[in-house]
């Protein structure tokens, strides 16, 4: 059935507030332009209206802190199985860009801007080249489509094809227009798709069960020893895939730029830092109360975008920081929870075990 989405006004009788159509899409581009964070606040736009050499432009391009790639389509004129085949042509185009076609990009897009530079300026860390565009990820712009399509889309998810739809719909109130968005599929689940893809042919397999986690951000690694839990905040791009845990999974955490200091099993799924308590020899208190820098979680505790989540974890085994493991040759990625199919990651766990003497700890 097609997603539909309305807003109603507050009062004793609850009264929708009516549909208006919008000028134009080109409206809506020049919107995303004007304000990406109408689409994500953690995608930074790259292109527009480049051309892709296969007959078409794509109407906009981003990237993601991971360095992973956005390629978003509006409907525009097109059916709705016209444009997810377009976008799917056009990903093929995406997939081969490398960081000396995607940096004259930005360049255009930008009026000459340096890419690593802004890259640093909007998500605060260097962009790796050797990282740049691993993945992609494609998002559909539409008021609607039909259910036919939002089967195929939801049948090409289920195939670890990253694609997505967000569906706007602008609503009149007085004399003012409203524009309201809604997700086909949690973005969660999307970004997922995107992190255990690999662009090396050949490289991928069947995900073998084990969790990656990446953490760094507002709570101290020692705080997650000692209380057990891991977190992500600071952005929905970061938190959501704590979504992807579930209790009993097994989480493999990595301290990026240091290397694995632990590995545990989910106990808990995700929630709030508001709702997340923690035991101490006084018994169970509210995590903001203990945590090392609850100062600054509370800052953004109330910001459902920024703040951060937290995920209970029985440890099995961990390291301090300063011992963390690392060597060549081991899985890392940007993602604070994915699930990798790459053999990187098959070796890396073996190789974990050697490491994490107890990492088959009870269940």
């Amino acid at each position: 059935m097609p997603i539909q989405h309305a807003i109603w006004k507050i009062g004793s009788t609850p009264s929708p507030l009516p549909t208006s159509p919008l000028a134009s899409e080109q409206q809506l581009e020049e919107m995303i332009v004007a304000a990406p964070q109408i689409l994500s606040r953690q995608w930074m736009l790259i292109g527009r209206q480049e051309p892709t050499g296969l007959g078409g432009r794509i109407d906009l391009l981003a990237i993601a802190p991971d360095a992973s790639l956005v390629l978003i389509e509006l409907k525009r004129n097109r059916t709705p199985r016209e444009v997810v085949a377009q976008a799917l042509d056009y990903a093929s185009w995406v997939k081969t860009l490398t960081a000396d076609k995607i940096a004259p990009i930005y360049q255009r897009f930008s009026g000459g801007k340096n890419l690593n530079e802004a890259f640093k300026e909007h998500f605060g860390v260097e962009l790796d080249e050797e990282t740049l565009n691993e993945s992609h990820q494609i998002l559909l712009v539409a008021a609607e489509l039909d259910s036919s399509t939002e089967r195929i889309i939801g049948y090409l998810n289920s195939c670890g094809v990253a694609i997505n739809v967000v569906f706007f719909q602008v609503f009149q109130h007085g004399s003012d227009k409203l524009l309201s968005r809604a997700w086909m599929i949690d973005p969660s689940k999307t970004q997922a798709n995107v992190a255990s893809s690999t662009t090396v042919k050949g490289e991928k397999e069947r995900w073998n069960g084990e969790f990656y986690v990446s953490y760094g951000g507002d709570c101290t690694w020692e705080d997650a020893r000692t209380y057990g839990f891991i977190s992500a905040g600071g952005g929905s791009w970061y938190s959501q895939t704590l979504k992807l845990l579930s209790p009993e999974d097994r989480v493999w955490v990595k301290i990026p730029g240091s290397g694995y200091v632990g590995v545990g099993r989910v106990v808990e799924s995700v929630v709030s830092v508001n709702d997340f308590k923690v035991q101490t020899a006084a018994g169970e208190v509210p995590c903001l109360e203990v945590l090392t820098n609850a100062d600054r979680l509370r800052r953004g505790a109330d910001d459902v975008d920024k703040a951060e989540h937290f995920v209970r974890v029985a440890w099995l085994d961990t390291l301090s920081a300063d011992k963390a493991f690392q060597e060549i040759g081991l899985f890392g990625n940007q993602n604070t929870v994915c699930q990798p199919t790459t053999p990187k990651w098959r070796h890396t766990v073996e190789r974990l075990k050697t490491v994490f003497r107890n990492w088959d700890g009870p269940s």
